[in-house]
């Protein structure tokens, strides 16, 4: 930002001086940010003031109902106001300025008025006007000349994201949840867009940019700048979806500040209320909140699931209490077809989807489909400490459905995670951050991944590595041992029948007790001649013969082996295993190197395997590291000891 930016931005936050002692820290964007779009729009609409109270007039004595497009057209822009009031007017009746300040946002247009009251100013006039203080704040505003001649539509977003920046900083403890760090979101976009450079300086090129969960728009700004800085010319349309009130009205003024069109940014969920149902887009990018569960909108998400991919959901369903991969789905619902030129999405994760869910989950059955189809092109890892308000880290994941051939059937996987630098200050959990450096060598690194890759004389070969979509996939099979047995009556097992649901219900449990009890001793290493031993004990309900079997069965790897009516080997749960194997290797090969080796009588049961998907992104960078030599630590310990005794020599003399 330059200095006049700068000098602006701290004017306009000067007011927080009126505010203190009535307004806490964290409260003074409530004020703040409202009148700074307040006071823009006023400066804007001045030059057109007059006509268009004019020709609401007009329409008005015409009896003409839907006014909105003829004012649109008359104001010149995407906005307008029909109230007599301005700034100016405002201070000259300083008894009644709540009063005239509700009648002038009243006279906004629709969308306008819409932004103020997602702001919940009106709570703020009332609060103001009892504290004695909106007139003086309304004046201070008023003295602030944000008029286009003097303030452009590209400095007046900086002036606002400074002003966002700054209350996003001093109420740190939910800032992350609606402002993602400049330099995150600057790696995000140039990892986005970098493959695409050549294109992006055509002559006359539109793009259109979407994000999902925008909070207050960092994100599509950083990506419409990138574009334009390649090309100037170049169109961009960005989109937006924002669920809270408060960052959605911030969001959408910034797009009416820069002179952009306030109405692609949507309100509501995005799963239950997709505000932009049927558009596809060049580029999307999101930072979706990490864990939270979507169980409010469960009925609606079930629902669209069950078309399968006629909807958005029908990869899967994450469990419920992580919406990210919902998130994920929802994106790549928006890609543009191939053949219409495809689309690229980066998206932030913390660790889990990489590796949550078992085999056949919802979560591994959606990284299945992605990596089937071929859709994932790169994840990147990052520092810890880079957000606002977590310390955890976290991931890019980078998606195209137009990878170039070479990259065809690969994932790139870039550790990031030791490019940092320590901030002076720290800002909530933020305690490190990406420099201009950091950012153009994970560019760099990301594009040339595969040359990379392919050299280990490459100073960032340890930190990229390239992978089959294959790699990541398992067959997770379940391997049985059979069930071997031996039978005794024993004052254990007699103690155990006893307790037995179904013999606690028999009507001549005392007489089946003292019989079993006379039996005592008794043992056999075959089920058959046991049961010539229990046949004293008559025909039996086949719960309570299933009872005195289970009661008088004790496992042992020297019994007998049990089989079904088919004489097929009965599985022992106790001895049940499972493993994952990975997906190019056969089974079997894996059954007879790993495990009949050391058990000749496993076997996998087949109608038990399933397939399954994780990225565990840490374990393929980990390098082993050797404990240290223990004379070594002897050393370090004589050392050591020998300096408190020389300390404790010196105190006590």
């Amino acid at each position: 930002m330059s200095t006049k930016h700068q000098e602006l931005a701290n004017f306009i936050w000067s007011v927080a001086d009126l505010l203190r002692g009535d307004y806490k820290q964290s409260e003074y964007g409530r004020v703040i940010l409202p009148l700074t779009v307040l006071r823009r729009l006023d400066c804007v609409l001045e030059p057109t003031k007059d006509a268009v109270l004019a020709r609401h007039q007009q329409l008005k004595d015409m009896g003409v109902q839907n006014m909105d497009p003829v004012l649109r057209k008359t104001a010149g822009l995407s906005f307008y106001n029909t109230s007599e009031m301005s700034f100016r007017k405002l201070l000259g009746d300083q008894d009644h300025v709540a009063l005239n300040l509700r009648a002038y946002i009243g006279g906004f247009s629709p969308g306008a008025v819409d932004v103020l009251d997602k702001y919940g100013f009106d709570t703020q006039i009332s609060r103001l006007a009892e504290a004695g203080l909106l007139y003086q704040v309304v004046a201070k505003f008023a003295d602030i000349d944000l008029h286009p001649d003097v303030v452009s539509n590209h400095q007046m977003g900086y002036v606002f994201e400074e002003l966002i920046r700054r209350f996003s900083e001093i109420s740190n403890e939910t800032a992350g949840e609606h402002f993602t760090p400049r330099e995150v979101i600057k790696l995000m976009v140039n990892l986005l867009l970098a493959p695409d450079e050549d294109e992006l300086i055509t002559p006359g090129i539109v793009r259109k940019v979407y994000d999902p969960a925008c909070g207050t728009g960092g994100m599509l700004t950083e990506a419409q700048e990138h574009i334009q800085a390649h090309n100037p010319h170049a169109t961009v349309e960005v989109y937006g979806q924002e669920l809270n009130g408060e960052t959605y009205a911030i969001c959408r003024s910034d797009m009416m500040l820069k002179g952009g069109d306030p109405t692609k940014i949507a309100f509501g969920n995005s799963f239950g209320q997709d505000g932009h149902e049927g558009e596809r887009f060049d580029y999307m990018l999101a930072n979706p909140p990490f864990g939270v569960e979507w169980k409010k909108v469960e009925k609606f998400i079930k629902d669209e699931h069950a078309r399968g991919h006629a909807g958005r959901f029908g990869a899967g369903l994450p469990r419920i209490n992580d919406g990210s991969l919902l998130f994920l789905q929802h994106m790549i619902s928006k890609m543009k077809r191939p053949e219409d030129g495809g689309s690229r999405l980066a998206i932030v994760f913390n660790g889990s989807p990489l590796f949550t869910g078992a085999a056949g989950s919802g979560e591994s059955e959606i990284r299945r489909w992605i990596l089937e189809n071929d859709l994932l092109e790169g994840i990147v890892a990052l520092p810890d400490q880079l957000f606002y308000n977590t310390g955890i880290s976290t991931y890019f994941w980078i998606l195209t459905n137009r990878k170039e051939p070479a990259r065809r059937r690969k994932v790139v996987l870039l550790d990031g995670r030791d490019y940092w630098t320590k901030m002076r200050k720290s800002l909530g959990d933020k305690r490190k951050m990406l420099t201009d450096e950091h950012i153009a060598e994970l560019t760099r690194a990301y594009v040339e991944a595969l040359s990379i890759a392919d050299d280990p004389e490459h100073p960032q070969y340890a930190k990229v590595k390239v992978f089959k979509t294959t790699d990541f996939g398992y067959q997770r099979i379940t391997v049985e041992r059979p069930l071997r047995l031996r039978f005794e009556v024993t004052e254990e097992t007699v103690a155990l029948l006893a307790e037995a649901k179904a013999v606690l219900k028999y009507a001549e449990r005392e007489s089946l007790l003292a019989a079993v009890k006379s039996l005592i001793g008794t043992q056999s290493r075959t089920r058959a001649e046991f049961a010539m031993k229990l046949n004293g004990l008559g025909k039996l309900p086949a719960a309570v013969e299933k009872a005195v079997w289970e009661a008088f069965s004790v496992s042992d790897p020297q019994g007998e082996v049990q089989t079904d009516r088919k004489g097929n080997p009965l599985p022992d749960p106790d001895l049940r295993d499972n493993e994952n194997v990975p997906l190019d290797e056969d089974v079997h090969d894996y059954l007879n190197r790993e495990v009949l080796q050391y058990f000749p009588d496993a076997w996998i049961d087949e109608s038990k395997t399933k397939i399954g998907c994780e990225i565990p992104f840490t374990r393929n960078f980990y390098v082993y590291q050797p404990p240290r030599r223990l004379s070594e630590i002897d050393g370090e310990i004589k050392a050591l000891e020998a300096e408190i005794q020389t300390l404790l020599g010196q105190v006590t003399k």
